[in-house]
């Protein structure tokens, strides 16, 4: 007999599988097994993470087989540059830790993050098959990318990317007080000859890039922001923040006094890509992976309240 639980969220929920546990009564062995098989979905989205966070106004659906256990799926070895947040044959999207270069620059290291997935799919040390990147971060930006096991996939989600289509919400802490609580900034990026990009309102002279922000704390020094990108450009979040002289926290290229903040003490930018959004280029399937935001933004947040 199939089972069934739907509950839509009043509050916010810090855990989403201490909810499921109280819907299906399962073991905790058991609950891990119901995320690796697909059974919890989060606004109609398969939810593999068992300690996602859930919004007010949310709903969690729980499908089950009565009387099957749900065993849990045995972990592979995690890799030091990223977590897996969804995989299938044809993808991967992945949690990049900061510090982790996306591509090789012209040094041409060997250990970056478009290496360490391509070992994950050769399952092993030695790379025997190839990963296709689709977009990138800075390195010492952490978050979610997608990855393609193949060209035309690649392409295929390339073709989202440059539609505008994806979802791209980061969580970012800026230097200083960013007086309005929403807004929009637009220009044209381009490259001066220290490889440095910079905003020029004449379109032909650059890229068009557009940021949305939203205030979500104002702290001692610093403000809280969610920014959505409509434009995926280089250093786009970093360049537009620091133009309008709140740059990113720990930003050693851009308005790098600025971003020095006495309670920033990492070695990486206050900046995480922690939401994103395309449709499956194969199945048509709607995708949302979020990332859980890593706790050094928590602290300095609680710190500087």
């Amino acid at each position: 007999m199939l089972l069934h639980q739907k509950r839509t969220l009043t509050a916010p929920e810090p855990r989403l599988d201490l909810l499921v546990q109280q819907l299906t009564e399962v073991t905790r062995s058991e609950l891990r097994g119901l995320f690796d098989h697909g059974c919890v979905r989060l606004d109609g989205h398969v939810c593999a993470q068992p300690n996602v966070a859930g919004r007010a106004g949310q709903t969690l659906e729980v499908t089950w087989e009565a009387g099957r256990r749900y065993k849990e799926k045995p972990k592979e070895r995690q890799s030091r540059e990223f977590t897996v947040a969804f995989e299938d044959k044809f993808l991967i999207v992945v949690n990049k830790r900061a510090g982790v270069l996306s591509v090789p620059t012209d040094r041409k290291e060997d250990d970056t993050l478009v290496h360490a997935v391509a070992r994950h799919f050769s399952r092993g040390e030695r790379i025997t098959h190839r990963a296709w990147i689709v977009h990138r971060l800075d390195r010492d930006t952490s978050g979610l990318l997608v990855f393609a096991r193949t060209e035309a996939i690649a392409a295929a989600i390339k073709d989202q990317f440059e539609a505008r289509k994806p979802e791209r919400e980061y969580i970012v802490i800026v230097a200083g007080t960013v007086p309005t609580d929403a807004g929009t900034m637009r220009s044209y990026l381009a490259t001066n000859d220290d490889l440095d990009q910079y905003s020029t309102q004449v379109p032909g002279e650059g890229k068009l890039a557009i940021t949305h922000f939203k205030v979500l704390e104002r702290l001692r020094g610093a403000t809280l922001l969610q920014v959505n990108l409509e434009t995926g450009r280089r250093n786009q979040i970093r360049v537009h923040f620091a133009e309008r002289g709140h740059p990113v926290l720990g930003d050693v290229r851009y308005e790098s006094k600025r971003a020095a903040h006495p309670g920033w003490h990492e070695k990486r930018l206050a900046l995480h890509a922690r939401t994103l959004g395309f449709r499956h280029p194969v199945t048509g399937e709607a995708l949302r992976l979020v990332a859980e935001t890593p706790a050094c933004f928590a602290q300095f947040v609680r710190a500087n309240r």
